[in-house]
C-alpha cells in the first residue's frame, strides 16, 4: 500500500512536471506565434507606410509656380508610390481608396430627397487631367493635391495593420481581380495611359509581400512559384497599351494567378470566416463560382440559398396569376428565348424605356434602368406595384400565392415563415440569380475549355478592353457597370442618347434626375451588362439603335455631345475613339462571342 501510494505520488508529480513543461512549450510556442504574426504585421505596415509617405511627399513637392514638365514628373512618381501602396490601400480603406482613385467626376448622394450631397472630385484622376492638360486650372488641382496629400498622411498617420492570415489572402485576391477587370484598361489612367505599367507597380507590391510571409509558407516550392508568375506577368505587361495581349494574359497569367492563391489557401491551412462577394474557392475568373451568390441577396430572407428555390422561383416567375387580372407573368417582358428581354423599343405600356436583360442581373446591386431599387427583392415590389404591369400589391400577391396548395407545400417546406410576400419575392430573386451561365464561346475560350476564339475576336476582345475604352464602363467578367473586386457599386453613366436613331436630337428621358431632380444626373442611365447582346435588341435605354453597328458608331463619335447635343456632364471617358471600320467589326465580333449556349441555360 505504501509503495503504491508513493507510486501514486510520484506518477502524480511526474504527470504535473510533464504537464508544466508541455504548459511551458505551449507557451513558448505561443508567444513565438504571436512574434512572428506582429513581424509580418510590422513589415507589412512599414511597407505600406513607406509607400504612402512617398506617395505624398512627391504630392507636396508640386509647385504650380514652378517647371510644367518638374511638376509632371513629381506627379509621376507620386502615382507610382500610390499605386505600389494599392493592394493594401484598397483592401483596408475602401472608400478613401475610391475616393483617392475616382474619376475627374461630381460624386454626388441621394439616398435622402432632404440631404443631397454634392462633392467636387479630389484624387489622382483629377490631378493628371489638370497637370497634363494645356490650360491649368490653378485652383481646381491646388485643392486636389492639398486634399489628396492630406488624405493619405491621415491614412499613414492612423494606420497599425493587425492581419490575420485570411486577411492578406482576401487582399491577394482582390488585387488579382482588380488588375485584371480594371487594371488592364485605362480605368486608372486615362489621359497618360499608363495603366499596365501601374499594373506592373501593383504585382511588385504582391511579391514583396509575399517575400515578408515566405515563412507562412509551408511548400517553398509555391513560395517560388509565386514569384517566377509574378516576374513572368510583370515582363508580359512591358509592352504598348494599343498592342498588348490582354485576352492571353487574363487567360494564362490570372489563371495561373488563382490557383496559385487556392493552392496558398491549402498550403497556409486557412479557414475564412465569411465570403463577401467574390467566393473563397473560385479558381476562374470567367465563372459562376467566382461570386457569392447570398452576397447579393437581401438579407431579410429567413433561409439561405438553395436550388429548390430557384425551381420554385421559376413556377412564380411564369404563372400569371400573381397579377391582378391574371393575365401578366414575369415572363411576359422578360422571354428567356432573347436573354428575358421582350424585343421590343419599349415596354408597350411604358412607353419611354426597353425591358432590360435579366441574364446576370442578379449579380449587382441596383436595378431598373435609373437604379431607383437597391435589390431584386425591391425591385420585384416595383413590378408588382406597377399600374402598367402586375397592378397589384404585396398583400394581394400573398393571398394568390395561398390560393395555390402545391405553392404553400413548397414553401412550407423551403422557409421558416411559409408564405410571406418577402419569401415569394426571395424565391423569384433566387430564379433571377440563377441566369448567370458563364458558357458563352468568350468564356469557354478565355476558361481553356475550347480553342475556338477567332483572330477578329480576340482582337475585338483587346480593342474593347484597350483602345476602345468600352471596358472602363462595362467592366468584365459581367460586362456591365457593377464595379470588381468588391462588386459593391452599380454605376450609372451619362452618355447622351439621342430620341431616334438619325441622331438629331437628345433623348427627353431624363433617367436617375427624375427621383431626385438633381441638376448633375440629368440623362443619367445605369451601365448595363453585354452578355447575350445578339439577343437583346433593340439597345440603349429607349430602343433608339436596331444594331450594334449604329451602337459603336455613337461612341465612335463621342456619345451625345460628339453629335453636338448640350450634354455638360456627360461621363464619357473621351471625346471621340477614332476607331476604324475594321475595328469597330472586330469589337462588334468579340461581342457576338457574349452569348451563353443553349444547353438547359433557362
Amino acid at each position: 500500500m505504501k509503495t503504491y501510494l508513493n507510486f501514486t505520488f510520484k506518477a502524480k508529480a511526474y504527470t504535473l512536471s510533464v504537464c508544466l513543461l508541455l504548459l511551458s512549450v505551449a507557451c513558448k510556442k505561443e508567444q513565438t506565434d504571436e512574434q512572428i504574426k506582429q513581424a509580418l504585421n510590422s513589415n507589412t505596415e512599414k511597407l505600406y507606410k513607406g509607400y504612402l509617405k512617398t506617395a505624398y511627399q512627391y504630392l507636396d513637392s508640386i509647385d504650380l509656380d514652378k517647371d510644367k514638365e518638374i511638376n509632371q514628373n513629381f506627379f509621376i512618381k507620386s502615382r507610382k508610390y500610390f499605386k505600389k501602396s494599392e493592394p493594401i490601400l484598397s483592401y483596408a480603406e475602401k472608400e478613401n481608396y475610391k475616393s483617392l482613385n475616382a474619376p475627374n467626376l461630381i460624386r454626388i448622394q441621394e439616398e435622402d430627397p432632404t440631404d443631397i450631397k454634392i462633392n467636387q472630385p479630389i484624387g489622382y484622376q483629377v490631378i493628371e487631367e489638370n497637370l497634363f492638360n494645356d490650360s491649368l486650372d490653378t485652383i481646381v488641382v491646388k485643392r486636389a493635391i492639398n486634399i489628396t496629400s492630406g488624405r493619405l498622411k491621415l491614412i499613414n498617420n492612423n494606420t497599425h495593420i493587425k492581419l490575420k492570415d485570411y486577411h492578406m489572402l482576401w487582399l491577394l485576391k482582390d488585387a488579382i481581380v482588380r488588375l485584371a477587370t480594371v487594371g488592364l484598361s485605362n480605368f486608372d489612367s486615362p489621359v497618360l495611359g499608363q495603366s499596365l505599367k501601374e499594373s506592373s507597380y501593383t504585382l511588385q507590391t504582391l511579391k514583396e509581400l509575399l517575400t515578408i510571409y515566405k515563412t507562412e509558407f509551408q511548400n517553398p516550392e509555391l513560395y517560388n512559384n509565386w514569384v517566377e508568375e509574378i516576374d513572368r506577368s510583370i515582363k508580359f505587361l512591358d509592352t504598348d497599351f494599343d498592342t498588348f495581349d490582354r485576352f492571353e494574359f487574363i487567360k494564362t497569367h490570372t489563371k495561373n494567378q488563382i490557383s496559385l492563391w487556392n493552392k496558398t489557401v491549402n498550403d497556409w491551412g486557412t479557414e475564412f470566416p465569411f465570403e463577401m462577394a467574390l467566393s473563397n474557392d473560385f479558381e476562374l475568373l470567367f465563372s459562376e463560382k467566382l461570386f457569392n451568390v447570398s452576397y447579393f441577396a437581401d438579407y431579410k430572407s429567413d433561409t439561405v440559398y438553395l436550388k429548390q428555390k430557384v425551381a420554385l422561383g421559376k413556377q412564380l416567375f411564369n404563372d400569371k396569376n400573381l397579377s391582378i387580372n391574371n393575365h401578366m407573368s414575369c415572363a411576359t417582358c422578360h422571354d428567356k428565348n432573347l436573354a428575358f428581354t421582350d424585343g421590343k423599343k419599349t415596354f408597350n405600356q411604358h412607353q419611354k424605356r426597353n425591358t432590360p436583360t435579366l441574364t446576370y442581373a442578379g449579380l449587382q446591386q441596383a436595378f431598373f434602368l435609373d437604379n431607383r431599387a437597391g435589390s431584386l427583392e425591391g425591385q420585384i415590389v416595383g413590378v408588382v406595384t406597377n399600374h402598367n404591369e402586375f397592378d397589384s400589391n404585396l398583400d394581394v400577391l400573398v393571398k394568390k400565392v395561398k390560393t395555390n396548395k402545391k405553392y404553400i407545400k413548397v414553401f412550407d417546406s423551403l422557409y421558416t415563415k411559409k408564405v410571406t410576400d418577402a419569401n415569394i419575392r426571395h424565391a423569384i430573386a433566387a430564379y433571377v440569380r440563377s441566369l448567370n451561365k458563364f458558357n458563352s464561346k468568350f468564356d469557354n475560350n478565355i476558361n481553356g475549355r475550347e480553342n475556338t476564339l477567332s483572330v477578329t475576336e480576340k482582337r475585338g476582345f483587346n480593342l474593347f478592353m484597350g483602345k476602345a475604352a468600352c471596358a472602363t464602363c462595362h467592366f468584365p467578367p459581367l460586362f456591365n457597370g457593377t464595379v470588381p473586386p468588391n462588386f459593391t457599386e452599380s454605376e450609372m453613366e451619362i452618355i447622351g442618347v439621342p430620341k431616334t436613331n438619325k441622331n438629331l436630337n437628345l433623348d427627353d428621358d431624363l433617367g436617375r434626375y427624375e427621383l431626385f431632380k438633381t441638376e448633375q444626373r440629368k440623362g443619367m442611365f445605369k451601365t448595363p451588362t453585354l452578355r447575350n447582346i445578339v439577343l437583346t435588341a433593340p439597345y440603349m435605354h429607349n430602343g433608339v439603335y436596331n444594331t450594334l453597328e449604329e451602337v459603336m458608331d455613337f461612341y465612335n463619335q463621342g456619345g451625345g455631345a460628339g453629335l453636338g447635343f448640350d450634354v455638360p456632364h456627360q461621363t464619357l471617358p473621351f471625346d471621340n475613339l477614332n476607331l476604324s471600320e475594321e475595328e469597330i467589326k472586330d469589337i462588334i465580333a468579340f461581342m457576338k462571342t457574349l452569348t451563353d449556349t443553349p444547353e438547359e441555360v433557362y
